[in-house]
């Protein structure tokens, strides 16, 4: 399957609003480290509150999922009382106490159960909706069948199933209520993921990703949040709406409607709040965001030994979190562990049965290979050393700018159960990890000390560095090194030193062009920037940052330093999202929304598309200084992409195909165009 160029930056933004958002980080991204702008001190009360809206939010999902319902309703008193004031949803709560008291089994509990009974859930059966009084009934069967009765006719209130449905209900309530989304990126990846799903199912074609999306997208949704009765009142809404929705996040059309009628006509409100009911593996989301941080230099590799996380010595000895159990409802074994050991069971290797300690030695061999399998990159050589003290120079303050991954408080007791394990497993001696953790910070300190090199255009420092540690590094990447002695001549050009700018086109940019002829024209195209020196400020239109994050992958790859698996997913999930509104033949109406576009727009480029000299470069589609533009254009809805008014359908005629037949668009559109675009005759033909 094809990809496409991420923009870094974007993703960067939305990362960092992330893990700020969940508090993952000891304190706020400092604004000199972030490409995003600085948040403003009412933006971040209100992302404060947001977070502190969610921690409600999973502590009442607990309680419902453990039966706990006391305690959960008490919250709910406590904190969002207008909750209860749905006598639906406090009936349901209700039924649920009433079984959980009945499930304990003592005499007490019991009588418990009875009072409960008289004194909340009759009262309450009265005027939740018409059929709660039969319900009600009903679940006093519970009374004289017990929990082992598989045949009983209430079987099913007894299952813990009704737990995590209600739990799910809730949640969904207090979400929309308390605005309490999902930070934009939780929700752009959810968006995403299915998208893609849906491409390759229908387009039939296999997915790279299916054992990844399978593990960070749970089958299960949270129920949806009902309108009160007095919403259906409510006038029609725009079937363009309709129609988004329903098609955005697989509902049925009724389905879309009451989501509609839920979030008062707000198109935009409706899709947070469908787009939330979908559950990801937060645990697994939280280590392809700490590995992508890592990678990108916003926190430290080593220290993480803060509450909800361990620290690397622990990490690299095989931790495994708690959270690897069963969870309730879903019927499968869930394994989050810390670091890249979560990476290796997500590409297929061994399941969580197996022992843990093959599995980092797996892990450590495919995500960091041999130290001596890299040549002159070899760690172990005194130039490395060298090259990497230097840097250090450079970077005077750098990795003091970096943050602590503190992880989420809720999972404080895993660091107990993890050093259990560990006693338990006997992996390998400490020592070693030590030493390899080391190592592995050393290029990581390497890799990002470079990349801030280039990103402040520091061309011939990279250079210099670069030839110093690997010469064979631009003989097997020359459009890397044209790329950067393009910046530097550009750099000299715009500050008037022509003369020095000639130099580095005779002794670089000419012979590179002449030993691959794809870089002439580029090199002309460069050339000219001679003749208008004063019309242009070079130094704030050179794409140093595009620059440094194709350096950055360079340069990790060659000392064995993988990709976050986090640019993997998106890369294969920005294509199939361009690709399924292709034959959709419209714009994604959500999009902007979830600054998918941002992603996919990737910033301004050099005068130079040396994108074929690069296989790996080029293949793994991070390099944003290699010209993208017509990828870009044909995403953008040119002529290149076609529309329902193309294949001569009117939009109305589009929109009634849909509704009446519940098709998705390529399919309405696809008829149409094969009679006449007569929205009647179609329905006719299919129900003839």
């Amino acid at each position: 399957m094809n990809s496409i160029p991420v923009n870094w930056e974007a993703l960067d933004s939305l990362i960092i609003d992330f893990v700020k958002s969940e508090n993952l980080i000891e304190d706020s991204v400092s604004p000199s480290t972030s490409p995003s702008p600085s948040l403003s001190s009412s933006t971040s009360s209100s992302s404060s509150s947001s977070y502190q809206s969610r921690l409600l939010i999973r502590q009442i999902r607990r309680s419902v999922e453990c039966g706990d319902m006391y305690a959960a309703i008490d919250l709910l008193r406590l904190h969002a009382p207008f909750v209860l004031d749905d006598h639906r949803l406090l009936f349901c709560l209700q039924k649920q106490r009433f079984i959980e008291l009945l499930r304990k089994g003592t005499a007490e509990d019991r009588e418990s159960a009875i009072n409960c009974l008289r004194e909340s859930l009759a009262p309450c059966a009265l005027d939740a909706y018409p059929e709660a009084y039969e319900e009600f009934k009903h679940i006093l069967l519970a009374l004289v069948y017990d929990e082992e009765d598989k045949n009983s006719p209430v079987v099913s209130e007894w299952s813990p199933r009704r737990r995590i449905d209600i739990a799910g209900l809730v949640s969904s309530v207090l979400r929309a209520h308390l605005c309490a989304y999902d930070p934009l990126f939780a929700m752009s990846l959810r968006y995403l993921i299915s998208v893609h799903k849906l491409f390759c199912f229908r387009q039939g074609v296999p997915s790279p990703l299916s054992d990844l999306t399978q593990r960070l997208l749970l089958e299960d949704r949270d129920p949806p949040a009902t309108p009160l009765e007095s919403s259906y009142e409510a006038p029609p809404f725009d079937e363009v709406d309709i129609q988004a929705l329903a098609h955005a996040v697989e509902l049925t059309r009724q389905g879309a409607i009451d989501s509609l009628r839920f979030a008062k006509g707000d198109l935009y409100q409706a899709f947070q709040n469908e787009l939330c009911r979908i559950r990801l593996d937060d645990p697994m989301v939280d280590e392809l965001v700490h590995e992508y941080c890592v990678y990108r230099g916003f926190v430290n590799f080593s220290a993480v030994d803060s509450p909800g996380s361990i620290n690397d010595d622990q990490s690299e000895s095989g931790h495994l979190s708690k959270n690897c159990s069963t969870e309730v409802g879903h019927g499968n074994t869930k394994l989050s562990g810390s670091g890249s050991a979560t990476q290796v069971i997500m590409e297929g290797s061994p399941e969580s049965n197996t022992n843990f300690a093959s599995i980092r030695s797996t892990d450590t061999e495919e995500r960091y290979p041999s130290e001596t399998s890299h040549g002159d990159c070899s760690t172990s050589g005194t130039r490395f050393e060298k090259v990497l003290q230097k840097n250090k120079s450079l970077r005077v303050g750098e990795t003091n700018k970096r943050k602590r991954w503190r992880g989420r408080h809720e999972n404080t007791e895993d660091l107990s159960a993890s050093t259990t394990l560990l006693n338990d497993q006997q992996v390998s001696p400490k020592s070693f990890f030590l030493n390899m953790t080391k190592n592995r910070e050393d290029k990581h300190e390497l890799v990002l000390g470079l990349k801030d090199l280039a990103s402040r255009g520091m061309a011939e420092e990279v250079v210099e560095e670069i030839n110093e540690m690997d010469s064979n590094f631009f003989v097997q990447n020359p459009a890397l090194l044209f790329q950067l002695k393009q910046i530097e001549f550009l750099k000299l050009v715009g500050s008037g030193d022509h003369t020095q700018a000639l130099t580095v086109a005779c002794s670089f940019l000419g012979p590179l062009a002449s030993t691959h002829p794809d870089l002439l024209k580029p090199l002309k195209e460069t050339l000219l920037a001679l003749l208008k020196p004063n019309e242009e400020a070079f130094n704030e239109r050179l794409p140093l940052c595009a620059l440094a994050n194709t350096l950055q992958v360079a340069i990790g790859r060659r000392l064995g330093i993988e990709e976050p698996q986090l640019m993997k997913i998106l890369r294969a999930t920005l294509y199939t999202h361009t690709e399924w509104f292709k034959l959709q033949m419209c714009k994604d109406r959500f999009e902007g929304l979830l600054r998918i576009d941002t992603l996919k727009e990737v910033g301004a480029k050099l005068i130079i598309d040396a994108s074929r000299l690069d296989v790996d470069m080029s293949t793994d589609g991070s390099s944003q200084v290699t010209g993208s533009s017509n990828n870009r254009k044909q995403e953008d809805g040119s002529p290149t992409q076609s529309s329902a008014r193309d294949v001569g359908c009117d939009e109305t005629a589009v929109l009634k195909v849909m509704e009446f037949l519940a098709l998705p668009r390529a399919d309405a559109i696809h008829l149409l165009a094969q009679y006449n675009g007569n929205a009647e005759t179609v329905i006719q033909q299919i129900f003839a």
